[in-house]
């Protein structure tokens, strides 16, 4: 990620890109500061969500095969503060509960993903197909709709089996598209009669860029220059087959959808009167967002990536362009497919022109795009060092799907922010007013004329962040992870998008403030409930390790991850009481 820079601009008001511009978005009078108090159309669907191995534990029970995620996590190193996925937040054993949570927050839908180990343990499926896992989610299915919640599924969400990426290399090998073909008509055969909302992938920008270029991701390899490419290539042929199997197979005694959920940054010229910044802005976003969607819609890569990949693959000496090309036949065979377009989106860069070096020891998608991305110092950033709160670039990248891609019925399928503290805090008052701000700008979008359905939260529950592990907290609940149970306590933003949901939106400034103020009161109650709990344990943990053994302080201190400030002090008091006993004895 880029590191946090200052830019000498103010908010721009204004963005002329190289593309047809829609003639029904006048962007002149897209004003950063003004906030719009209406409701959403009938039948908008509210949403949160989570994926398999971000909350569901029992990586290795009832038959569940592994994935590379259970493989990469295990690796020293690769996880902040070594944190794996293991139990995190013990969803597979918790359905009914985090239901219950649902519907506290009346969600109209939940975001869920399937775990291909979970009913196919080494990813084929001739192998074995594991009647528990099909159980599990069966269950979770069920029990969603007896409570009126619509499940939206998603096939990939990162966690390939492990067997796969032993056995042929994962996503670098095209026999991916048929194993995966062969788990999604497993999923539709098996669930198709009660799910009508398929997302393929989650984000395959990240599975291709982090777990094939830079490695930060599972399975963790770097090949610079043509691994984010290859494995890209390879999604969206298995996503177009996995489009047309549902078509003719399902599609006509189902009555489903099958969509894909694409992230995307928005990108802002640093300088709207530099023609080099303007087509910068674009070529960030359509190495970004267009690098899937424009093949999906119109059949090929972005024209742009095309001739850069291509361009800078000839100066390094190569034959042929490291992005590699579709056939006719596949072109025609991808295009169109995609019944709805999921979009996951969460802060903005400003972005300049560079000129990147094109030396083959230099090769890299990131270096392909020519680009610099710069943050205004300004912008909020409570949690994650990538991510900045600027809603006014949420309205714009809607917009930009509307006029790229012929305004295809959009899903937004993640949306959130986290945050990233030291103590346990239940008033999240800064996520509050980022869910406010990035809803609002949606509102505003469909005003435009965007086809927006459903928004999802990102996401329910806390959970395992990937390379973060659990050192940055994304949930409307708060999860403690110390605690074997992972027992679940409401955060103020619960009760604030309880209220937007309620209201299918913001009726008026005097009503949103008083959601607020409400919200921040009750937390207030929850947080103090929390630290008890926290001292309660930290007591009892301290009482253990005054009687262990130094070995078995040193582990227990380990587990005590997030204390409140009183906790901290109570540790810190059993920590030199327990030195001066050791002394007196």
């Amino acid at each position: 990620m880029q590191p946090r820079c200052g830019v000498s601009v103010c908010h721009v008001l204004m963005l002329v890109l190289c593309l047809s511009a829609a003639e029904d978005f006048d962007w002149t009078k897209n004003n950063h500061g003004s906030f719009y108090y209406g409701t959403f159309p009938t039948g908008f669907s509210w949403g949160a969500g989570g994926s398999a191995y971000q909350t569901e534990g029992a990586w290795d029970k009832d038959g569940k095969g592994l994935s590379i995620w259970d493989v990469f996590s295990h690796k020293k190193g690769k996880i902040q503060l070594n944190d794996t996925g293991d139990s995190s937040c013990e969803s597979y054993y918790k359905i009914k509960d985090d239901i219950s949570l649902m519907k506290e927050i009346r969600l109209n839908h939940y975001r869920f993903s399937i775990s291909w180990p979970r009913i196919i343990p080494t990813g084929v499926k001739s192998d074995h197909v594991n009647g528990k896992g099909i159980q599990y989610y069966d269950e979770l299915i069920d029990h969603l709709l007896e409570n009126h919640i619509t499940p939206i599924v998603t096939l990939y969400h990162w966690d390939l089996p492990q067997v796969l990426q032993e056995k042929y290399g994962g996503w670098q090998n095209i026999s991916m598209v048929n194993h995966f073909n062969d788990f999604a008509n497993l999923c539709f055969e098996k669930f198709g009669d009660r799910v009508k909302h398929w997302i393929t992938f989650n984000n395959p920008w990240s599975v291709a860029v982090e777990g094939y270029e830079t490695g930060e991701h599972a399975p963790g390899l770097k090949l610079r220059g043509t691994g984010a490419y290859r494995a890209a290539h390879h999604i969206i042929k298995a996503h177009a087959k996995v489009w047309h199997t549902y078509d003719t197979q399902w599609r006509g005694k189902q009555k489903g959808l099958v969509g894909i959920s694409l992230s995307g940054d928005w990108g802002e010229p640093v300088d709207i009167s530099n023609q080099k910044d303007i087509e910068a802005a674009e070529r960030y976003v359509q190495f970004y967002l267009g690098w899937f969607a424009t093949p999906i819609f119109h059949g090929d890569y972005p024209q742009v990536m095309k001739d850069f990949v291509g361009r800078k693959s000839v100066q390094q000496g190569l034959g042929t362009s490291r992005l590699p090309a579709f056939s006719s036949q596949e072109k025609s065979y991808i295009k169109g497919t995609c019944d709805f377009l999921g979009i996951g989106h969460f802060t903005t860069r400003y972005i300049t022109h560079r000129n990147d070096p094109t030396g083959r020891s230099s090769n890299s998608y990131f270096t392909d795009r020519d680009l610099a991305e710069l943050v205004d110092p300004r912008w909020p950033d409570p949690g994650s060092e990538w991510l900045y709160s600027v809603p006014w670039g949420f309205r714009r990248l809607l917009n930009f799907v509307k006029t790229q891609y012929g305004n295809p019925m959009i899903y937004v399928t993640e949306n959130g922010v986290s945050e990233k503290m030291m103590c346990t805090e239940l008033c999240d008052e800064w996520r509050i007013q980022y869910y406010k701000d990035y809803i609002n700008e949606m509102l505003k979008a469909i005003r435009d004329g965007v086809n927006v359905k459903g928004y999802t939260a990102w996401s329910l529950l806390d959970k395992f962040e990937w390379d973060e592990g659990y050192s940055e907290r994304f949930g409307l609940y708060y999860v403690d992870f110390r605690n074997k149970n992972k027992p679940r306590y409401p955060k103020a933003s619960v009760q604030f998008y309880k209220r937007i949901i309620s209201s299918n939106g913001f009726p008026n400034q005097r009503e949103v403030e008083n959601w607020r103020r409400k919200a921040v009161e009750m937390c207030s109650s929850s947080n103090q409930l929390l630290a008890a709990e926290e001292q309660r344990s930290t007591a009892a943990n301290i009482l253990r390790l005054i009687h262990d053994p130094l070995t078995s302080h040193m582990e227990m201190v380990t587990e005590i991850v997030v204390p409140t400030v009183c906790t901290l002090s109570i540790l810190i008091s059993a920590v030199l009481l327990m030195f001066l006993l050791r002394r007196r004895n």
